[in-house]
């Protein structure tokens, strides 16, 4: 780390280095496009402030983007990201959590020193329900760093929340995700729900928080994680491996769901539907299994179904979201931490599949 001196930006807390060490990736690509770099600590401008980060969750996102798997419109197959192509190097990692130690103006410098959760998103517009129009660690650098900047308005005071900041980092994209969904669904106390990918991030945040709900939950997930996954809220579990999935789902809830929490799509969406109750949901928010879907849209206009997209969450959702945290009232579920130069280790730890929970860097 270079000698520290004062810097030539905002207002700040002690003196800030001149420089930092950040995870970068380089391209899309495999694992090899990750690189550990010393660089300048970035400066925030008005409306902006510099948060120390103290723990950063990994997220399917950074897998996809970093392959380039979300494809355009007009081609699906090119290796673009989320919004569109990307500017290299880029510093991945949306979920932060962190103190805020430097203000690119005045009218942020009651957030130094205040230890926050930061919305990843910034939104297309002023509203409660706008949706994201960039994320960090995406269309632009995120926490896979020492330092980075935010928007002032998205760095949300979570001072006193019982929760460890390893705790609150596992929260923004998986829980904001889960907390769409469940909103997307209509979910709500007396529900039968079930959540596909139960395992992971977003599907365990589904299984907490439907349960916080009053809903009861049918889980789908390897058997080897069921326990894992009744111990975070499941009433029942579906062992995904086997040949009768949907069979399993079906006998676990004789009287249909009311929604089920998807993200995995692939080939079960289609005959799922039949899973659901008349006026049921199926929201749906990754394709684990793949994109491409076979769908009888008899299903859904016979029995008033809804098939709903939902991606991440809104303003209203994460103000939600932060008052969750501020409380503890769920947990989040940490399978791993790792040093800021494993990001690498973390995100093939994450592709393999095999752990329960998040996985947290922790620079």
């Amino acid at each position: 780390m270079s000698p520290t001196s004062p810097p030539a930006f905002g207002l700040v807390s002690p003196p800030l280095p001149r420089t930092m060490r950040a995870v970068v990736i380089t391209g899309h690509g495999d694992l090899d496009v990750i690189e550990e770099r010393e660089v300048p600590v970035p400066r925030p401008r008005p409306g902006e402030v510099l948060v120390r980060v103290h723990a950063a969750g990994c997220n399917n996102t950074d897998l996809w983007t970093r392959e380039g798997s979300y494809g355009a419109a007009e081609d699906p197959d090119v290796r673009t990201g989320w919004l569109g192509p990307l500017d290299f190097p880029r510093i991945q990692g949306a979920d932060v959590a962190g103190t805020v130690v430097a203000s690119g103006d005045g009218a942020a410098t009651g957030l130094i020193g205040t230890r926050v959760l930061v919305d990843p998103a910034e939104y297309d517009g002023p509203g409660p329900d706008a949706r994201p129009a960039d994320v960090l660690g995406s269309e632009r650098n995120g926490g896979f760093a020492e330092y980075v900047v935010v928007p002032s308005a998205r760095a949300h005071s979570v001072d006193g929340s019982p929760l460890t900041d390893v705790e609150l980092a596992a929260l923004p994209i998986a829980y904001g995700t889960a907390l769409g969904m469940l909103d997307r669904g209509s979910v709500s106390e007396g529900h039968t729900v079930l959540v596909t990918g139960a395992s992971g991030g977003v599907g365990l945040a589904a299984v907490q928080l439907a349960h916080s709900r009053g809903a009861r939950v049918v889980a789908v997930c390897s058997g080897d994680k069921g326990e894992a996954v009744r111990s975070a809220g499941a009433d029942a579990v579906v062992d995904r491996r086997r040949d009768e999935v949907l069979a399993d789902a079906a006998a676990a809830a004789p009287e249909g769901y009311d929604a089920v929490i998807d993200v995995v799509a692939g080939a079960v969406l289609g005959p799922g539907l039949g899973l659901l109750r008349a006026g049921g949901r199926w929201v749906v928010a990754g394709a684990l299994d793949g994109w491409a879907v076979n769908i009888d849209v008899r299903r859904l206009y016979l029995a008033n179904l809804s098939l709903v997209g939902s991606t991440m969450h809104t303003p209203q959702i994460f103000d939600h979201l932060v008052e969750i945290a501020r409380r503890g009232d769920v947990r989040p579920v940490v399978a791993a931490t790792f040093p800021l130069r494993e990001v690498r280790e973390a995100q093939e730890q994450l592709a393999r599949r095999r752990h329960v929970g998040k996985l947290i860097v922790v620079p």
